[in-house]
């Protein structure tokens, strides 16, 4: 999976209407310079997990490694929304650590409630993607701001988990794509991701 592959989907997910399209890549293999006739043999690369702080300081969470930056704006019928992204890839493994986020306008946030936006973010997700919903239920962030866990399949077997929280004029969205088999080994590490989240409060 691209960061550019990425970008559609989380545009589609959070601003209302764009195309699909997550891909896969290759890993690249480091190439020793030195001594070519002898290669260096090398392990796999572990990734390295640290809290990452939002640039406006209003999230944390464990990535594994700096995550890439995306920003996108979108025009909606509430008028122009920014959507930023974060997306950390571990080397040699097919999965994606995303959290996305947009704002909404003042009266937005003020006229719709925070079960409506979940829902509505569901609902695009599962058409753009054409994804089988396979579980879904209501929680908290840690400072009580309400959320949305759900977890769905697309065609091609790519597995999505996805915890929202509206905070503050706010959807957070925070994300693991994988697929089946990886899965099954990244269980522990997966739910422990989605654990780490953390909405700073404005002070």
């Amino acid at each position: 999976m691209t960061i550019q592959g990425l970008l559609p989907f989380m545009a589609a997910l959070l601003v209302f209407g764009a195309s699909t399209g997550v891909g896969a890549r290759s890993p690249k293999h480091a190439v020793s310079q030195h001594k070519p006739s002898k290669p260096k043999v090398t392990q796999p690369a572990q990734p390295k997990w640290k809290v990452f702080t939002a640039p406006d300081k209003r999230f944390t969470i464990l990535m594994p490694g700096i995550p890439k930056t995306e920003t996108q704006t979108q025009k909606t019928h509430m008028g122009e929304i920014q959507l930023q992204v974060f997306v950390a890839q571990p080397p040699k493994q097919d999965v994606a650590y995303l959290v996305a986020y947009n704002d909404f306008p003042d009266n937005y946030g003020e006229m719709a409630t925070p079960q409506e936006i979940f829902k509505d973010a569901q609902n695009m997700a599962l058409r753009t993607t054409q994804s089988h919903l396979v579980s879904q239920r209501n929680l908290r962030s840690s400072n009580g701001h309400p959320g949305r866990e759900i977890e769905y399949i697309n065609p091609g077997g790519r597995i999505t988990k996805n915890r929202m929280y509206f905070a503050e004029g706010r959807l957070y969205q925070v994300m693991v794509m994988t697929t089946k088999k990886q899965e099954k080994t990244l269980s522990g590490t997966m739910t422990g991701y989605l654990n780490s989240f953390q909405v700073v409060l404005k002070k």
